[in-house]
């Protein structure tokens, strides 16, 4: 089982600042916005998904698309996740997390932004674990120290000097995940996710 919370805030003046925040034309709401990455990592970790099913609602911003959502993914393997989202958190961000649950072990990264191991522990011993000790370093910001390695890798990428990390076949998983979850949620029903995230 995999569980993803993303409950953070944005006030009114952060839509008002710049017009075409939360429009279903150029930004949607909290799960394509806030959220994307957090459902790029539960299809990366869990797999293909196979169907979604969404309630959303737009409870105290005034903008067209959803300041609350929660998503079930049933994926490809029998497995089963969820994702909650909301950008009304009083009065800061709270929580930015991610949990996985098995028979042999369980893992939960958390704190406000995937900034801090909370849980990391399986049935057996791993070289592994003394390097998930050593990373977990509880950074002094939320967006930790990935950004400007991954920007270097960009410019190296298009400078000619590195081949790229991921392509939009890989980016693409998390858009169908994010567009079926949104039709569920306007439709009522379950929607199965366009071509099952494969390449």
């Amino acid at each position: 089982m995999l569980s993803s919370n993303v409950f953070w805030t944005r006030p009114q003046d952060y839509y008002d600042q710049a017009k075409w925040r939360g429009t279903w034309e150029f930004d949607g709401g909290c799960l394509s916005n806030q959220a994307s990455h957090y459902v790029d990592m539960m299809q990366w970790m869990g797999g293909a998904v196979e169907s979604v099913q969404a309630f959303s609602t737009t409870l105290a911003r005034r903008i067209e698309a959803e300041d609350t959502i929660t998503v079930n993914l049933k994926y490809c393997s029998g497995a089963l996740g969820s994702i909650n989202v909301t950008n009304l958190t009083y009065p800061k961000n709270f929580e930015g997390s991610i949990t996985l649950l098995g028979e042999k072990g369980t893992v939960r990264i958390g704190g406000v932004a995937l900034n801090t191991i909370e849980q990391w522990q399986f049935d057996a011993p791993d070289p592994m674990d003394e390097e998930v000790n050593e990373a977990n370093t509880n950074p002094t910001s939320v967006y930790g120290f990935g950004h400007l390695p991954f920007y270097r890798h960009v410019l190296d990428v298009l400078d000619g000097k590195a081949e790229a990390l991921l392509t939009g076949r890989e980016g693409r998983k998390t858009v169908e995940i994010v567009n079926a979850a949104y039709e569920s949620a306007r439709t009522g029903r379950a929607v199965k996710v366009l071509g099952r995230n494969t390449p």
